[in-house]
């Protein structure tokens, strides 16, 4: 990958910044304990086979967006990033299947901003998976029947277009001290066929997926932990290193 892919690639996650500062990392991530080793191993394993992801969380400034672009950097190295800005971006993208994109919903909303999607828009936007691409979005909601009843109900995405959104991952808030945590506290997943079942929750760990082989999910645990050794910690770092020492093609 050239230094150009490499930073088109960050601009596109620097792009969702809503809070000013350095976007955070899976590094940052993991030694802040919003999300667990093996739960990394997982969604690096299962975002980098192809995996379409949505982060949820009903407050305001949970983290939503900043986890959705933080696993950005597990996307395949061939797939670009495009921001779904647009009926007429999602509607070439649904006519050029080839090349497969991975298509950015900054968030699933009524609200006239950025890359903002509803209703017919956002039926659009979940057809896309069906056409060979990838989607990364996000969305307030605290559970997966809550995040159903908002994409199927209120918006009436046909469930065979939301079982291809293949991980749901919830965020919980709660007081640490003077702080806030926050924690990977739900990932549902569907293989893009059945109906989506819960997978991992913080208090139990990582159930037997449907995505991810036991080999596979081995060698993304090996590759997370070097990562936290490397002394990468950017998201420019952590992408040109898991592009070097996984993500490559052989």
């Amino acid at each position: 990958m050239t230094d150009e892919i490499l930073r088109s690639h960050c601009e596109q996650i620097d792009a969702c910044n809503q809070r000013g500062g350095r976007m955070l990392s899976i590094v940052d991530m993991l030694e802040a304990g919003t999300v667990s080793e093996e739960l990394a191993a997982y969604l690096l394993a299962a975002i980098s086979g192809g995996s379409s992801f949505m982060t949820g969380a009903l407050p305001g400034g949970a983290g939503k967006t900043t986890v959705m672009c933080a696993l950005l950097n597990f996307v395949p190295a061939d797939i670009e990033l495009a921001v779904a800005d647009s009926g007429q971006t999602i509607q070439s993208g649904l006519a050029h299947p080839s090349p497969k994109r991975c298509y950015i919903c900054h968030e699933i909303g009524k609200g006239h901003f950025y890359a903002y999607l509803w209703g017919q828009a956002l039926r659009s936007y979940f057809s896309l998976a069906a056409a060979g691409h990838i989607l990364a979005t996000n969305l307030h909601a605290d559970t997966f029947q809550q995040a159903f009843d908002q994409v199927c109900g209120e918006n009436a995405v046909p469930q065979a277009d939301f079982r291809r959104m293949n991980v749901v991952a919830f965020i919980s808030l709660a007081r640490q001290g003077e702080r806030t945590g926050r924690t990977i506290a739900e990932v549902w997943e569907s293989d893009g066929a059945a109906p989506h079942k819960l997978i991992y929750r913080a208090e139990t760990g990582l159930d037997k997926s449907a995505l991810v082989g036991e080999r596979e999910l081995s060698k993304a645990a090996q590759v997370v932990k070097k990562l936290l050794s490397s002394g990468a910690r950017t998201v420019e770092e952590v992408r040109k290193f898991l592009l070097e020492s996984y993500l490559k093609k052989d």
